[in-house]
Order: structure tokens, then C-alpha cells, then sequence
């Protein structure tokens, strides 16, 4: 991954990362709708030189047509709606708001350390969520981090991964973007544990998902730029990028040499980039 590739998804991953577990039992209609603000693939046309076919992507013609789709209701609804909210929200209650949902992540974080045998990274985890939800007055700060607590993201599918389950091909979901064969039904396990169900309320429960959903877009804004300005075919550059990240990620920023070996080996699947 080159230098502009790995700032964009750092970005974009951080962003997600806060609301990956967003839209649980949301009701069916206002769930399509607030997903837009999960696009990560919504923020740039699907145009672009014709390149090779990537062996990491199959359904490249498909995931093409569902970017585009995306990319048209993110112009037409999501980014507008984001656009407003970061023009109108001061910096302050937007850092309030980013840090109360990162607590709230940080509690699934911590079980999916446990599940993966990681039990001294749980223990942390579930450590920032209980210092701050009480000292830094329900997450309102991030006093855990300041102590020297370190966050982490973890989530169902880095869990598959880290048990050996292989990415598989590459998709791109309608309205949530970037996914893999491994990682779609993961997201469904991390929506349903979300802590936000937590809530009983439902009016409750959708304006704090719809909130972070926008929360989320709006954060995405400036990666936008970093995009713009580095990607010809930005599919691909999306793609590639995603797909180098989430190896990385299930194997906590240490992934072995890839191994020349045995080129069925699918979760060698640190994937190659298509040519160009």
C-alpha cells in the first residue's frame, strides 16, 4: 500500500471503525437510508483507465455497478446531510460525540479480544470502557488513553480471520461499501451485538445510530481529498487499499511474509493489487 493509499484508508478505517456495529434492529426503511453514511466507496465516480482483472476480485463487474450506485445516493443524500452537520457542529461537541461512541465500540473490541485468545488486550479494553464511562463521565472523554490505556479496533470479522477463516473474494455492498465474502455476514454478528441495542428506547436507539451514522460520513469528508488526488481508477484504489488494511488488521499490523508456496493459500490472501 503506498503512502496516499494508506492515509486515505486510515482515515476512512477510523471513521467505520466507530460505527461498524451501527444498524442492528434499526427499522428497514430509516436502515437503508442511514447506511449511506457508511460508504467508503461513495465518494468518487467509478470511472477510470481500464486495468487488469484482480484475482482478488471476481465480481469486479457487479461491485463496479453497486459502487456506482452507492456513489450517486452518497452525492445525493449522505454527503449532503454530512456537509451540513460538519458546517454546524462545533469541533468541541463533534469530538464529544466521536468519543462517546468510540467507549461504546471499545466494549466489542474487548470481546472479540477475548474471542480471539488475546485475554491481556480484553482485559485493557474492557478497562478504558469502565474509566471512561465513569471518570470520563460516559465517554465524554477519553481519560483511558491519556493514562496510557491504548485503544484498539476489533471486530467479528478480524476475529474469523485471526481462527483462520480466509477473506475470500472482495464485494462491495449496497449503501455500507467495501466488504469481502468473510466480512459481510461479520458485520451482521457486530450490528447485532452492537451496544447501542443496549438502548431501550427506540426512539432513542435510532437518533444515537443515526447520529453516529452521520457523525461517521462527516468524518469521511477530508479523506475525500486524499482520494481525489492520488487514485486514478479509485475502485481499485478503494479496493486494493481495503483489502491490504483488513490483512493487516487480522493480524494485528505484523503480517507474515506472503509465502510463495502455496498460491492457494487464500488467506494469503494479503491481496495483489490488479495491474495496471
Amino acid at each position: 500500500m503506498n503512502a496516499s493509499q494508506a492515509a486515505a484508508h486510515s482515515s476512512f478505517d477510523g471513521a467505520r471503525a466507530r460505527s461498524r456495529l451501527g444498524l442492528g434492529r434499526l427499522g428497514r426503511h430509516a436502515a437503508a437510508a442511514a447506511a449511506a453514511v457508511l460508504l467508503l466507496g461513495g465518494c468518487a465516480t467509478a470511472g477510470g483507465p481500464t486495468r487488469a482483472a484482480s484475482p482478488s476480485d471476481p465480481f469486479e463487474p457487479m461491485n463496479r455497478a453497486i459502487y456506482s450506485f452507492n456513489d450517486a445516493f452518497d452525492r445525493a443524500v449522505a454527503k449532503p446531510v454530512a456537509q451540513a452537520y460538519d458546517d454546524v457542529m462545533p469541533q468541541t461537541f463533534r469530538h464529544i460525540i466521536g468519543s462517546v461512541f468510540s467507549n461504546a465500540a471499545d466494549a466489542w473490541t474487548a470481546v472479540n479480544q477475548l474471542l480471539q485468545g488475546k485475554p491481556t488486550y480484553a482485559l485493557s479494553d474492557l478497562t478504558r470502557v469502565v474509566i471512561n464511562s465513569t471518570v470520563g463521565l460516559a465517554g465524554m472523554a477519553d481519560i483511558a488513553s491519556e493514562i496510557g490505556l491504548e485503544k484498539h479496533q476489533e471486530d467479528f470479522g478480524q476475529t474469523l480471520g485471526r481462527w483462520g477463516v480466509p477473506a475470500g473474494p472482495y464485494l462491495v455492498l449496497p449503501f455500507l461499501g467495501p466488504s469481502s465474502l468473510r466480512d459481510a455476514p461479520a458485520w451482521g454478528v457486530d450490528a447485532w451485538f452492537d451496544p447501542l441495542n443496549t438502548i431501550n428506547a427506540a426512539s432513542q436507539r435510532n437518533a444515537a445510530w443515526g447520529l453516529r451514522l452521520v457523525e461517521t460520513r462527516a468524518g469521511l469528508l477530508r479523506a475525500e481529498g486524499v482520494m481525489d488526488g492520488a487514485a486514478l481508477d479509485r475502485y481499485s484504489f478503494l479496493r486494493d487499499g481495503y483489502l491490504q488494511r483488513r490483512y493487516n488488521q487480522v493480524h494485528d499490523g505484523a503480517p507474515p511474509p506472503p509465502s510463495y508456496d502455496d498460491e492457494d493459500d487464500d488467506e494469503a490472501d494479503a491481496p495483489a493489487p490488479a495491474g495496471k
